[in-house]
């Protein structure tokens, strides 16, 4: 999908940005954007720099019909880096999973305005029949 000129890499940076604190614009790319979200802190007895964190990333992928969506979750360890696995304290993913449904109806709204289309991947077809089983 080729987007019209009126949809700028940068008119859909500040779109998304207004959406929250999910985009991480320096990991994002002509085409490619990124979002995460850390829900849960693991351990507040850890220094901050330390600290490992429960939540959710998103990778969006413009391809020739819209914008292909993949949601994970998992841990976003101590190094800064996500590793993809299941939450065992329903607590936990509960928190995780309402963050994640709130962010994506703002992006769902955002995309409507922009009348721009949205694909789940197949990863997250299979995520979300994990979290509603």
């Amino acid at each position: 999908m080729t987007l019209p000129v009126s949809y700028s890499r940068n008119k859909l940076l500040k779109s998304f940005s207004a959406l929250g604190p999910y985009i991480r614009e320096l990991k994002c790319q002509n085409g490619y954007f990124f979002f995460d979200c850390l829900a849960v802190c693991v351990s507040a007895k850890v220094v901050p720099e330390k600290r490992e964190f429960w939540g959710w990333w998103l990778e969006l992928e413009e391809d020739e019909k819209g914008f292909v969506y993949n949601y994970q979750i998992g841990l976003f360890d101590k190094n800064g880096e996500w590793q993809s696995m299941g939450i065992k304290k329903i607590a936990d993913l509960e928190h995780l999973e309402s963050t994640l449904q709130a962010f994506h109806k703002r992006l769902t709204d955002s995309f409507d305005t922009f009348k721009l289309t949205l694909i789940p991947s197949k990863n997250t077809i299979a995520l979300q029949t994990q979290i509603m089983a």
